[in-house]
């Protein structure tokens, strides 16, 4: 959701007296995760007949004459089909129609319709409809002028998985394909790890892999601790154990003291008949979710479930705190930082946010806000058809709830303040980086090249990438080392390789973009001044290539790039000190003579945190590669053989070597095997 622009006219204020017919083609819509696309009437406008140089109001008019009153989405577009901005409307003709009137329009507003070159439409059933498509086009467009969600983090979940006969209870994390109970969000993984812990010794629910438990003879450790029930192996029977499932369920979903009470209960029936041993497995799991529900921060007496969000702005940024509330107990909280205009209020900014952060989240009953939003029921109603159930947003003004808000607030200013402090240092930093290495301007994306191997196998190239905001984890890049020509263990060799794939790719997806490498990094923005430019944005080009290691690396760095007609990316090589310590690094610039920097210079330790980190990465990317090479067998070659025949080949030989060993007849004699299959293999292991 965008929010409507304080400067702009309400549908409502706007002329019904244009036409109204419609034209166009279905456009998809995009449903969300796990649902069915909801079928609606769509169109797109046709092209602009005003020419290709056409911008502004005069095409927004010319589309204007052609839209319906009923809500839907539009998108603006610029002339290389960029899309500039989503937005949603109870009225597609009214509320294009405001943008055809320069007039009162704020800075940014006009900067928006100067640039829009053609425009697209989606017509929507209802207003409701048209909120959840704009949220969801937003996350995947990311236009330049909307609030975008930039913190893209997977949140965990607990699974109760629902495949198996005996579910488990277990950490999930990614896309929720597998069939099963999700609960959640988490804000970390830690509170997963710690509430399963917990849920294990009040409800027994085992949390092994489905393999692990078809193996089991007798049962394992979890069993004799009392953290499992031992379905696996029959210490419960399977009905019993669907009744722990149950209660496990119904306490993640919110009912937690239906389920303490019920407990109580049997464990008062257990003393009653004098069975004090099973009262005491009560009375212990009893404990178990007491201690779920006090070990955790802030645990609210009156609100069972329910998001809380809190904004706070500072200095041109916007921080939002939310806490995760469900069972009665808190799941812990996240700082986001949208990308928003400096010039939209925060209430704009939270409006726009909700929308997009529940595009792929389970929507709890209860959405407590610190600022009144102006369509705070149409998001209600929205996020009540997402779900499935009735959705409340509202804004506490009094008593447990707004003490909730206001605990949140203050987490998000202290937050933003962090993060506003860490951006200053990290400035200066880079800024310390350009003036050392002698560039035009501070670098906005510096580049780290590093390479791993043993004796030449399973070598890999790494390639991390640092911004104005630190590491950007999403951009590291690893090469898998394919030149069947290297020699093992020709270091140059593989940057060679690394770095002809990396620049020839940023040739051919970004060559208009290769300018903007050597533009001077945006100047600190004025607080009176709007902009749409996000300053912390990285560009596709570097600023600075490092490479690690010294003249020899840097001169094979240099002829490749070179060779690919690139000679305007600064490129600085660095060298380990005598005796490898950390401190006297050398570096070498082409043309110019190498040089150490001080001890203490701040830029030298930034410089070795940029080479540590490209260390870590190379180093983890190799060991991976390097693990899953062990553990391939050599079945895994031979065409026709998947895991069933590799089991039942294995089950029958033992090892794989003995597999290599078989004649045809012994091969036959496998399961699965027919003599087709079996000379297959015979003949791949005899060549």
């Amino acid at each position: 959701m965008t929010g409507r622009e304080k400067d702009i006219p309400p549908d409502d204020d706007l002329p019904d007296d244009l036409d109204t017919d419609e034209t166009g083609e279905n456009e998809d819509a995009l449903p969300d995760e796990g649902s069915e696309p909801v079928p609606m009437p769509t169109f797109e406008a046709e092209t602009s007949p005003l020419g290709p140089d056409a911008r502004g109001v005069d095409v927004i008019s010319h589309f204007v004459r052609r839209l319906p009153l009923g809500p839907g989405v539009y998108r603006m577009l610029d002339e290389e089909g960029t899309v500039l901005y989503v937005g949603k409307a109870r009225s597609l003709k009214k509320r294009v129609t405001s943008y055809t009137r320069l007039q009162g329009q704020s800075n940014r507003i006009m900067r928006m319709i100067m640039a829009t070159a053609s425009m697209e439409f989606v017509t929507t059933r209802t207003e409701t409809e048209a909120l959840l498509l704009e949220a969801n086009l937003i996350k995947r467009l990311r236009p330049r002028f909307n609030v975008l969600l930039r913190d893209d983090k997977s949140f965990p979940y607990i699974l109760v998985t629902g495949d198996h006969e005996a579910p488990a209870l277990v950490k999930h994390r990614g896309a929720r394909r597998r069939k099963g109970s999700y609960f959640g969000p988490f804000a970390s993984a830690g509170a997963v790890n710690r509430t399963i812990t917990a849920l294990q010794k009040a409800f027994l629910i085992r949390n092994c892999t489905d393999s692990y438990y078809a193996n089991r003879s007798r049962p394992c450790l979890l069993y004799q601790i009392k953290r499992c029930a031992g379905p696996c192996t029959g210490e419960i029977d399977q009905e019993d154990y669907a009744g722990l499932v149950a209660e496990a369920k119904s306490f993640l979903s919110g009912r937690s003291q239906m389920v303490k009470k019920d407990l109580a209960r049997q464990m008062e029936s257990a003393s009653e008949t004098l069975d004090f041993e099973r009262a005491a497995v009560y009375r212990d799991r009893l404990a178990a979710l007491s201690h779920i529900q006090s070990h955790q921060g802030i645990n609210p007496q009156s609100v069972e479930e329910a998001d809380v969000f809190a904004i706070h702005e500072e200095g041109g940024q916007y921080c939002i705190q939310v806490f995760f509330f469900r069972t009665g107990q808190n799941w812990g909280n996240h700082a986001l930082f949208p990308r928003a205009d400096r010039s939209l209020a925060v209430a704009e900014v939270l409006e726009s946010f909700l929308a997009q952060f529940y595009d792929d989240k389970p929507v709890p009953r209860l959405v407590l806000l610190s600022n009144e939003i102006e369509e705070r029921t149409l998001l209600a109603a929205a996020l009540s058809e997402r779900a499935g159930h009735k959705v409340e947003v509202a804004v506490p003004q009094r008593g447990e709830k707004r003490e909730l808000v206001e605990h949140a607030h203050k987490n998000a200013r202290e937050a933003l303040g962090r993060r506003l402090a860490e951006t200053s240092s990290h400035a200066r930093l880079l800024k310390g980086v350009g003036e050392t290495f002698g560039l035009a301007a501070t670098p906005r994306r510096i580049e780290v090249y590093d390479n791993s191997h043993i004796m030449g196998t399973n070598a890999v190239g790494g390639m991390i990438v640092a911004g104005p905001e630190g590491y950007a984890k999403g951009q590291y890049r690893k090469f898998n080392i394919r030149s069947e020509d290297l020699v093992p263990g020709d270091d140059y060799g593989m940057m060679r390789e690394v770095l002809t794939r990396r620049f020839s790719r940023l040739l051919k997806e970004h060559a208009d973009e290769r300018k903007a490498a050597a533009a001077p990094a945006p100047e600190t923005a004025n607080p009176d001044e709007e902009t749409t430019e996000d300053t912390s944005a990285i560009p596709a080009w570097p600023d600075l290539v490092f490479i690690d290691g010294g003249l020899g690396q840097l001169n094979a760095a240099r002829e490749t790039l070179t060779a690919l007609g690139i000679e305007d990316v600064p490129l600085v090589g660095i060298a380990k000190g005598p005796d490898r310590d950390a401190g006297r690094e050398k570096f070498f610039i082409p043309g110019k003579p190498s040089f150490m920097l001080p001890e203490r210079d701040p830029v030298l330790y930034f410089v070795q945190r940029l080479r540590d980190e490209a260390h870590r990465f190379a180093i983890g990317t190799h060991r991976a590669r390097r693990k899953k090479d062990i553990a391939r067998s050599p079945l895994d070659e031979i065409a026709g053989i998947g895991p069933s025949r590799k089991r039942a080949l294995l089950r029958h030989f033992g090892t794989a070597k003995a597999v290599s060993k078989a004649g045809i007849d012994d091969l036959m004699a496998v399961d699965g095997v027919s003599e087709t299959v079996a000379r297959t293999i015979y003949d791949h292991f005899h060549e």
